[in-house]
């Protein structure tokens, strides 16, 4: 299940990502974190400053979902670990997105491409 293509043109701008995986019981949301997106593709990808060992990113991938809040809306969605072949242009969709910030080096770090995830409209089945 991919987005609209008028949700996805929408979040390639935006700059108001808030992550809030389920936690282990699979309803109660965790405390949302603000988080970087970007677009590629028409697909959602996000990642996880500290690494596989952030939080939200553990429980992102130990779940498989939980609730965005992107362009002012919420969203029901599913989490699974990026394709590796959209590692590039997902790096360079950081760097023109984010151009000007000095957190930039780190999310297109070695760290920061290891805990990459898509980020898709929620499915009951995965």
């Amino acid at each position: 299940m991919y987005w609209l293509k008028h949700e996805s043109d929408r979040f390639i701008e935006a700059d108001d990502f808030h992550v809030a995986p389920f936690r282990a019981d699979g309803k109660t949301y965790g405390t949302p974190t603000f988080i970087w997106s970007v677009v590629v593709q028409g697909r959602l990808f996000v990642r996880a400053y500290n690494g596989t060992s952030s939080s939200w990113y553990r429980a992102a991938v130990t779940v498989g979902s939980g609730r965005i809040v992107l362009t002012g809306r919420s969203f029901k969605v599913n989490f699974r670990v990026a394709d590796p072949s959209f590692a590039n242009e997902i790096d360079e969709a950081y760097k023109f997105k984010y151009a000007s910030s000095r957190y930039l080096k780190p999310m297109i770090s070695d760290r920061a491409r290891a805990a990459t995830l898509e980020v898709t409209p929620f499915d009951p089945m995965g």
